[in-house]
């Protein structure tokens, strides 16, 4: 039986909370000092996972963008750039998005197993260290399945007032999570947290 991979889920939210405003435009909360710390977690998981929401809304490339990284990657005997996964509960995706050009990427559809089966299926596929980078159906699945190992929040200095969350609704586990570390990245705080024990 494989072993399922260590998560990370990885997000940035304004001081309300919000990952995104109400706008058409994408709202970009980190800058690029913020970018460069994703880009350099990225480089340290097996895989990278967003949902088909994302993928339709925002575009990504869920690429490791410094060549430097990219290097080391493959100076190590890996793939430059992680597995991309697309988590999908059905509907259409577009064959010219981004994140399917270049590297492999693989697309899982969210069934009766839910988020389990999802990180049963990547950890038979050799993956180790799972990077969720959302949105907020994804977050709010994984952490309602107390499924996430490792939380990284990046807060920017701006209210929003609107637009999506970073979780909606479901109910969550009883645990209090353990504060790892803290650090300024640019104009953002990063939290560091670890799951802690339930109850």
């Amino acid at each position: 039986m494989s072993v399922r991979p260590y998560v990370v889920a990885s997000v940035a939210v304004s001081l309300d909370g919000r990952i995104d405003d109400a706008g058409p435009d994408r709202l970009v909360l980190s800058g690029p000092e913020d970018l460069d710390r994703v880009d350099e977690v990225r480089a340290g998981v097996d895989a990278i996972l967003v949902g088909a929401g994302t993928v339709r809304a925002d575009d990504p490339r869920l690429l490791v963008r410094s060549a430097a990284r990219r290097a080391a990657r493959a100076a190590r005997g890996v793939p430059e750039t992680p597995l991309r996964v697309v988590l999908s509960t059905g509907g259409p995706l577009d064959p010219g998005a981004r994140v399917f050009s270049g590297p492999p990427t693989l697309v899982l559809t969210l069934g009766d197993g839910g988020v389990p089966a999802a990180l049963d299926e990547l950890g038979a596929r050799g993956v180790g260290r799972l990077l969720v980078e959302g949105g907020s159906t994804v977050h709010t699945a994984f952490l309602a399945a107390d499924l996430v190992d490792e939380l990284h929040v990046a807060v920017a200095p701006i209210l929003v007032g609107g637009g999506p969350p970073f979780v909606h609704g479901g109910a969550f586990p009883p645990a209090r999570w353990r504060l790892a570390g803290v650090d300024t990245v640019g104009d953002v705080a990063v939290l560091r947290l670890l799951r802690g024990p339930r109850g």
